[in-house]
């Protein structure tokens, strides 16, 4: 019988105990769709391919089910594989939540740190490894631990895998896992080579998605802001200025990007800015998140390292600096904000360089992204703030422009 979320209650997923105690540790009241779908699938023992929105609570929903059988401590039994370091620590932090009553000993396997207190806990024995592919492989080659006697095998964010060209490795690490397991397999996207990979990995699988794949969540209010490409650092700081923000994640393109905008904000005065990419050390990029989950940032300046999965609540705005130049990461960005129901503003500056980006997520998601102006700024002309032909006044505001360009480029020869 299927279930339904609001039709239900932990209770009746047939969790056990110990793991429902951690439940209402958490305050969680009932489940949501995600977990209502996979949770009874789960315990019954079947695959599953799940794809849902970010900030549906999937990691409770593959968590819990997986303690419940887990049970008590014994031999290393499940492995969950994570694309980047912040999401494997974040699905650690969940898990020892999830395990508080239970007595499971969980290991975090990851680079950009050192490999002792990794190689004591997985010597001390371990339930649950989290791990990034890179290093677990690392461990393997070490002979510090063994994949023989994996019951449950979960692998999550696998577009994102494939994104940072880790399938190979995933698939090595499969191929070394017992075939007779239950493997829990999660893609917000699912392209022709994860297609293949599932079929390869998983044994009859149970499908489940949550609300469309392509989709923008209904909470999130969103928008294009064409603007001339020399005017973006202007616009987005009036943005800034005049929006009533609790925090907000502005994402970039490029490191260098987002240095630079940090450095912006910083110059301005008046906003709590920090940057996060992955040439900043592991160390200060925990920091970071840290300090924005908790006020001590209210801005956090990104590359799609931080666009999907990351456990960043109340994220009250998304900034693109640049249209994405891939459709999907347009989703996954602005899916930071408008979580767990509440509502979220991402706004898009749009250069005329990058129409083509912006007609390609139109098409991807379905639907027109409503064009805006900021009251008050004082536009330089571009033919993308007029809903039709120019103008005149628009024309000799252009032409105005245009002189004003030449002769500025006249001085500086």
């Amino acid at each position: 019988m299927e279930i339904e979320a609001g039709q239900t209650t932990f209770e009746d997923l047939g969790l056990s105990e110990p793991v429902l105690q951690a439940v209402r540790d958490l305050g969680f009241e009932k489940p949501t769709p995600i977990q209502a779908k996979t949770i009874p699938l789960v315990l019954d023992g079947r695959d599953v391919i799940g794809a849902s929105q970010t900030g549906t609570g999937k990691t409770a929903a593959f968590g819990l089910p997986t303690f419940t059988k887990l049970g008590q401590h014994g031999k290393f039994r499940c492995l969950v594989l994570e694309p980047t370091r912040e999401l494997a620590a974040q699905v650690e932090e969940q898990f020892n939540l999830y395990g508080k009553h239970l007595d499971l000993k969980i290991a975090l396997l990851h680079g950009g740190v050192g490999y002792k207190k990794q190689l004591d806990q997985l010597k001390a024995g371990v339930d649950v490894v989290i791990a990034t592919p890179g290093r677990l492989l690392d461990h393997f080659q070490r002979k510090a631990l063994h994949f023989r006697d994996i019951q449950f095998l979960i692998l999550d964010e696998v577009d994102r895998m494939l994104d940072m060209g880790f399938l190979p490795d995933v698939r090595r690490i499969v191929s070394q896992c017992k075939k007779k397991r239950q493997t829990l397999f999660f893609s917000a996207t699912m392209p022709g080579a994860i297609e293949t990979f599932a079929k390869w990995a998983l044994d009859n699988p149970e499908e489940i998605s949550i609300g469309r794949r392509a989709s923008v969540a209904e909470t999130v209010t969103h928008g294009f802001f064409p603007v001339a490409y020399e005017q973006r650092d202007d616009l987005l700081l009036a943005l800034l200025k005049k929006t009533d923000y609790h925090s907000v994640m502005i994402f970039t393109r490029t490191k260098a990007e987002a240095n630079s905008i940090t450095a912006l904000l910083n110059k301005e005065g008046g906003f709590k800015v920090t940057p996060m990419h992955s040439d900043i050390p592991q160390k200060d990029r925990t920091k970071a998140l840290k300090g924005f989950r908790e006020g001590t940032f209210d801005v956090i300046v990104a590359t799609d390292l931080a666009a999907r999965g990351l456990d960043i609540s109340n994220v009250t705005h998304v900034i693109n600096y640049r249209v994405p130049e891939n459709a999907e990461d347009y989703v996954h960005r602005i899916g930071r904000t408008g979580r767990a129901e509440q509502e979220g503003d991402a706004f898009t500056l749009l250069a005329g360089d990058e129409v083509d980006h912006a007609l390609a997520i139109e098409r991807y998601i379905g639907q027109k992204v409503e064009r805006k102006k900021l009251e008050g700024f004082d536009y330089i002309y571009t033919a993308m703030l007029d809903d039709e032909a120019p103008t005149g006044d628009a024309l000799s505001r252009r032409l105005g422009t245009l002189k004003r360009r030449r002769s500025f480029g006249r001085r500086r020869r």
